[in-house]
């Protein structure tokens, strides 16, 4: 098959879960016969020029092209979705895949005016985000309901989604969740020049810096535990670089708390591989990669109780009441004052999620969905 990707920012890159998911399917897809086309924005990488790749013509097989992008917040995807569609439009595709809400909204394109198959994958409600104002919420769910409309099939990463397509549209959706890779656990290096971290010294969190990620919940709570532990706070802003600023100036007299900013390759496996516990204290989450990575790395992790969390953990997992501060600086202490259970939860978790979240079948069950079977 034909197939054309949008809605990404560019592969290969990790500004973000969409940018994982887009290069697991386009790759994994290529290496079974089929051509890939993927359209990356222009514009710089989130986290600075230094990070660009925005020349590559081809990766892995996947051919790249790049698309005129209005590099401004709020215009970014609404331009690179419609000039890929544009593109896609003007192409010999048998499949059109759109990924996220926002880019959803230029679907009417290929809909009308061609008969490509077209799939959407929703990879969470992103007009619930904090970072967005009016306009840019309308426009996203704006593309919510043209995927409900001219989709012919539409992918959801959690069985919430799916509730909330069957409920407010009456929209039969399906459930695909991500996948994760088997890692390779390393030894620190980096991470101990770098920050003198060393094997289960920190608590890490690891993901884009936005304010439904709850960072802020985790910085009060950790503020009040009594542990020699610290805590790092990895990743990139994403359009919120006020944001980032102001957490990093409530913390800019503790010099426990470690903020590293972007991190990919070695750097990213080496925190991952030597965490005492990963933490993800959303208020929103779409499917969240990093912590399929994070147990896949064999972490004791502990998640807001929101059902995108923890139907991923299950009991595998610690859980603390969404939002709630004190539960979970209780749930952090409960978990530095026993090592022993946290070490229990390291054994199960990579072989479980591992098991659970598998990229071979994901990639299987949406070619099945091209094909309409």
């Amino acid at each position: 098959m034909k197939i054309a990707m949008l809605g990404h920012k560019r592969i290969p890159s990790r500004e973000g879960g969409v940018e994982v998911v887009v290069e697991e399917l386009s790759t994994r897809m290529v290496e079974q016969g089929h051509l890939v086309t993927c359209y990356n924005r222009g514009g710089k990488h989130i986290s600075g020029k230094e990070y660009n790749n925005a020349n590559l013509k081809e990766y892995k097989g996947v051919k790249l092209v790049k698309v005129l992008t209005i590099d401004i917040k709020g215009l970014a995807a609404m331009t690179s979705s419609f000039f890929a569609s544009i593109k896609a439009l003007f192409s010999n595709y048998d499949i059109v895949h759109y990924h996220a809400e926002g880019p959803c909204a230029m679907m009417w394109i290929i809909k009308w005016f061609s008969k490509k198959r077209i799939i959407a994958t929703i990879h969470g409600l992103d007009w619930q985000r904090a970072k967005w104002g009016g306009f840019a919420t309308k426009y996203i769910k704006f593309g919510e309901k043209m995927a409900v409309k001219y989709a012919d099939e539409i992918i959801v990463l959690s069985k919430n989604v799916k509730k909330y397509f069957k409920d407010t549209y009456n929209r039969d959706t399906v459930f695909i969740p991500n996948g994760v890779n088997k890692p390779k656990i390393i030894k620190t290096d980096i991470i101990k020049k770098k920050y003198n971290l060393s094997k289960d010294s920190y608590i890490l969190f690891l993901g884009r810096i936005v304010p439904e990620k709850g960072i802020d919940y985790l910085i009060k709570a950790y503020k009040k535990l009594n542990t020699n532990k610290k805590l790092v706070i990895a990743g990139g802003s994403s359009d919120t670089n006020e944001y980032y600023n102001e957490l990093k100036s409530k913390c800019k007299n503790n010099k426990n708390i470690i903020f590293t900013g972007f991190i990919q390759g070695k750097e990213l496996e080496e925190l991952y591989s030597n965490a005492y516990i990963y933490c993800l204290p959303s208020d929103l989450e779409g499917m969240p990669l990093s912590l399929l990575e994070a147990m896949s790395y064999g972490n004791c992790c502990l998640t807001s109780d929101i059902e995108e969390c923890s139907e991923v953990i299950k009991d595998k997992g610690v859980t603390f009441e969404k939002s709630n501060i004190k539960d979970l600086k209780e749930k952090l202490q409960y978990l530095c004052d026993n090592k022993n259970i946290v070490e229990e939860y390291k054994k199960h978790s990579q072989e479980y999620i591992l098991d659970k979240y598998n990229w071979d079948n994901v990639v299987k069950e949406t070619l099945k969905l091209y094909k309409g079977e």
